[in-house]
């Protein structure tokens, strides 16, 4: 038996021989790195420099050619040893896509997923993956809180779905979802992807309607970003190296008075509240060390200059791939260093990767997919703290920043001068994530496996802080405190897929279960008496003040199935089912089904169109489903009580009331999409209908406060968003030595709430969640200006009238106004547009991105821009104040404590409608033969900017930033207080491949 095997093998292999040839692209340029497999087979390989291949082949076996962004090409082997092809630009229909448990071809795909690749990502220098995403995919709104170098980003699929549970969507890397929990200590939220490179990304697909998303299940609703890193391939091992610096400041800076125009306005106003110059010389020689500093304009500090500054980017990585027919390999590290633009606040990343695949025999194949990152912060206070380094602002131009040393920090300000964090303070997070994925794969037949994968992540957190005793805690001669926060989650996938090819059907069916277990703990320290502010950890403190731990876990046990069929190469057709079982809710709903169906007609594969020299693409989709959202307490259904002390007694008090019918909240959506090439396909366009509807929204239910608690976790109200989304790729260049190409995105979004418990509102400050209204709207007095004849700050009254109007009158009493909804947080239209140029070895592209029909309040604005109203430095529109009568002004008089118009209203709430150019990048690759000369494969030169330019009314600092320590209802909202803009970043790097 043995001696016929070994003959069977020798015989098959007499049969291969060698192939060769070059890859080239429609410029006949060679295209280095593009993939070289013969179908149905393990046995592949990559181009070299030149474009050139080498591959083991037998006579009637199909070789394929692909390349990223070109439309796949094959060969039939036959009495010839030598193929050259040609690649053209285009949309590939073959193109695989990544979906959950399992890949697609984008020809069969009946669903609704964005895809980018590495190409669109990888220049582009940001710390974080999803800042190189904005205005990428049609439907996705993403968009960065504050200007940290940590900084959070919130990104909005198809709209809100909730109104106090999560909205982000959920990260899946290389198949193990994330949980995401924000451990900080300040309230500032931390990015969700601070660990990841993303120079190690393949690609990314964006699940946007629930036929994709709910396979899924309970966490789908917010859609699903599967994020997939990069894998060796067959061939010799090749290098990559990476290195980019650049240049930060901000995207926008706003005008403050300076010290004469601050004397004049706050002498006017205290005039004209009763005081005299001499109360008003009183109080700025409080401020001032020596009275010329203000009357003369001896001191006029830019405090804003102080708190916002100029900031670097570095990045540098390094890579090797290759691998043999049985084994291949991805190998990387990368190092991130980014000095944001706000001072004191530094990000440095560090990151390993080795992601392996080794085929051990003909029907076992096995993989590990690691990573190991460490991610050092210096950190600041959050946007509500006066020790965050842009409420400088707020201080008077006259004060100065230092005393006559030039180094220490004047604690004589108006408020807490935040440079004494910065020389007597530290804020250090240390962020250690690990990750691994163990796979295996059995073939049993050419058409049936079986997977089965292992999935560990850990994060372990330390937050640590220390104030001097020259701080706010020099009452305490100094304080320190210390987090240590431990995540650990465990994921088993195991799932059986077939797959049937027959000339008119094509049938894939997957059939599997998930297991997952997050265990998180964690303890806090904290100490204050320190001998010396040189001595910063807490085994230096004289007396330990407190501490305590906690440690919480869940589970996740899901049964899934999947089948998708294409039917005389014309019909598509997709049903999904997910039951998962979570331990976070009532004992009697524990368990959600999950179900989901799509169908899809290719039009063009039919007799009418297959000839037709216009339309090279028709496809017609529809699907529907139903997922979930799942974010919430993991204790919230259960009835808890805690341990208190008193008079050093331990006791227990009742903490929470639970809810046994405590569920998952859950969207039924539909999508009808249409996709349409024309001219082989040089120009591709797809528009989507979708239909969400939320209900069982997770809320915090007021109850009556007699037995101490007084709210209880339920599930109740309804949303809906309706929308309507618009790609256009066109080809529009297409010549020997030029192309030109371009990918517009537009998206149309309603959000409205349809239900609340017995149709009550539910109000949170300055928004409100009301049936028949966008979730959180805003609810302010509306502003009606000044009246010219006195200075007034004037009011509509919006009382409403018999007749069921509203009385549009005006009032100078802020108390006789009533509020009304006056906008809402969420923009009605987001687009993006990208264009690709190419002269030669010369490379150009640059994507704006906008947004039309938000709102932003300015919660800070009735410090800011009050009129003279307290002691702030104010913006410096303040001085078109009214002064005499007749005056035509939104500026109400300058009256000092008068509070004439700096009320919480519609004054400060602003319009946030945007153009941005995102990102912009020049290029230049070497010729082939001078890089060959080098000894290298390429060498690629290239300058990028991001945010080089807005153009915008809103008069913040950015329409896009937003205070970053909101949560609830508030978490919804576009609150802006002292939240800071995005950097403007230039950025010069090289690309090296041998």
């Amino acid at each position: 038996m043995a001696i016929l095997l070994l003959l069977t093998n020798w015989s098959l292999s007499a049969q291969q021989k060698t192939i060769n040839g070059t890859v080239r692209d429609n410029f006949n340029e060679p295209l280095l790195g593009a993939n070289v497999l013969v179908e149905g087979t393990q046995r592949g390989t990559i181009t070299g420099p030149d474009g050139t291949y080498q591959i083991q082949a037998a006579e009637g076996e199909t070789i394929l050619f692909s390349y990223v962004g070109y439309i796949t090409g094959s060969v039939i082997v036959d009495n010839r040893n030598t193929y050259n092809i040609n690649l053209m630009p285009g949309n590939d229909l073959q193109e695989v896509v990544v979906v959950g448990y399992g890949t697609t071809s984008r020809k069969n795909l009946t669903d609704n997923i964005a895809s980018i690749s590495s190409e669109q990502i990888e220049e582009i220098p940001v710390p974080s993956l999803q800042g190189a995403l904005v205005g990428k995919a049609a439907g996705v709104q993403i968009s960065q809180v504050g200007g940290r170098a940590e900084g959070g980003f919130k990104i909005r699929v198809r709209g809100v779905a909730t109104i106090t549970g999560n909205q982000e969507p959920l990260y899946v890397i290389d198949g193990v979802p994330l949980y995401k929990n924000d451990f900080s200590t300040n309230g500032s939220p931390i990015n969700d992807l601070i660990a990841l490179n993303p120079a190690d990304i393949e690609s990314i697909e964006i699940l946007k309607d629930a036929s994709a998303a709910a396979i899924y299940g309970s966490r789908g609703t917010n859609g699903v970003v599967l994020i997939n890193t990069k894998k060796g391939r067959q061939g010799r091992t090749r290098f990559s190296f990476n290195s980019s610096y650049g240049w930060s400041e901000p995207s926008n800076t706003r005008e403050w008075l300076n010290t004469e125009e601050y004397v004049e306005l706050y002498t006017e106003a205290a005039l004209n509240s009763g005081f005299t110059e001499e109360d008003a010389a009183f109080f700025f020689n409080l401020f001032a060390e020596e009275e010329a500093d203000w009357r003369e304009g001896a001191v006029d500090t830019d405090w804003q200059s102080l708190g916002l500054g100029s900031g670097s980017v570095q990045d540098i990585s390094f890579s090797a791939s290759g691998g043999s027919e049985k084994t291949t390999f991805f190998l990387s590290t990368g190092y991130n260093k980014t000095e944001a633009i706000l001072r004191g606040n530094v990000l440095e990343r560090y990151s390993l990767r080795a992601n392996i695949e080794h085929q051990a025999n003909d029907w076992l194949t096995i993989g590990l997919n690691s990573n190991l990152s460490k991610s050092q912060l210096a950190r600041i206070a959050n946007d509500g703290q006066f020790a965050n380094p842009i409420q400088a602002i707020a201080q008077i131009p006259f004060s100065r920043p230092y005393l006559e040393d030039g180094i220490t920090p004047n604690t004589n300000t108006l408020y807490y001068n935040f440079l004494m964090n910065e020389f007597n303070a530290e804020h250090e997070t240390n962020i250690w994530r690990a990750f691994a994925k163990f796979y295996g794969q059995i073939d049993f037949t050419d058409n049936l496996y079986l997977r089965s994968e292992f999935g560990y992540d850990i994060t372990d957190q330390l937050e640590e802080r220390f104030f001097g005793s020259l701080t706010e805690s020099a009452s305490t001669n100094g304080y320190a405190d210390a987090y240590d926060d431990k995540e650990e989650k465990f994921v088993i996938n195991n799932y059986l897929q077939y797959q049937l090819n027959k000339e008119r059907l094509q049938l894939e069916a997957t059939l599997g279960m998930s297991y997952e277990d997050l265990l998180i703990k964690g303890l806090r320290i904290e100490g204050q008496d320190f001998p010396s502010d040189q001595l910063r950890k807490l085994g230096s403190a004289g007396e330990i003040t407190g501490g305590t731990s906690y440690e919480w876990r869940s589970t996740l046990v899901s049964y899934f199935a999947r089948a998708s069929a294409t039917l005389f190469d014309s019909w598509l057709l997709k049903a999904s089912m997910r039951v998962d079982g979570s331990s976070v809710f009532g004992a009697n709903s524990q368990y959600g089904t999950f179900p989901a169906a799509s169908v899809g007609w290719l039009a063009s594969n039919e007799p009418f169109l297959q000839n037709s020299n216009t339309i090279s693409n028709l496809k017609l989709r529809a699907s529907w489903g139903i997922t979930g959202n799942s974010n919430t307490n993991p204790f919230a259904s259960r009835t808890q009580f805690n341990t208190n002390t008193y008079n050093l007694r331990p006791g227990f008090f009742l903490q929470r009331l639970g809810d046994s019918d405590l569920s998952w909240e859950e969207t039924e959506q539909y999508n009808i999409g249409m996709d349409l090439g024309f001219f082989s396909d040089r120009v591709n366009t797809s528009i989507d209908y979708y239909d969400k509807y939320t209900k069982g929204l997770l809320f915090a239910v007021p109850i009556p406060a007699t037995n101490g608690i007084r709210t209880v976790q339920q599930n109740l109200g309804e949303i809906q968003n309706k929308g309507l989304e618009w790609v256009l790729d066109t080809k529009n260049v297409v010549t020997e030595n030029f192309s030109w190409g371009t990918n517009l995105n537009l998206a149309w979004n309603k959000n409205e709430v349809k239900a609340l418990r017995n149709g009550d509102d539910v109000s949170g400050g300055t928004t409100i969640v009301r049936e028949g209204e966008a979730v959180t709207s805003f609810y302010l007095v509306e502003y009606a200006g000044v009246d010219p004849a006195n200075g007034d700050a004037l009011y509509y009254l919006n009382t409403d009238l018999p007749d069921g109007s509203l009385d549009r009158s005006t009032t100078n009493n802020y108390n006789e106004a009533s509020r009304k909804i006056l906008g809402n947080p969420f923009p009605d239209v987001i687009a993006g547009m990208t264009h690709n140029l190419r002269y030669k070895g010369i490379d150009f592209s640059f994507t704006f991105q906008g947004q039309w029909g938000a709102q932003l309040y300015n919660g800070g604005g009735i410090y800011q821009s009050s009129n003279a109203d307290f002691f702030d430095n104010q913006t410096r529109d303040q001085l078109g104040r009214w002064q005499q009568p007749g005056d035509i002004t939104n500026i109400p008089q300058a009256r000092l404590f008068g509070g004439n118009g700096s009320q919480v209203s519609s004054r400060y709430l602003e319009d946030a409608d945007f153009i941005r150019l995102r990102n912009l990048t020049l290029g230049y690759t070497l010729p082939v033969d001078i890089t060959q000369n080098l000894g290298m494969d390429r060498i690629r030169f290239y300058f990028t900017g991001v945010n080089l330019l807005t153009i915008t009314d809103y008069t913040g600092w950015d329409p896009e930033s937003i205070a970053d320590f909101a949560s609830g209802i508030s978490a919804n909202s576009g609150f802006v207080f002292y939240s800071p803009p995005q950097a403007r970043t230039l950025t010069f790097g090289i690309n090296v491949d041998f």
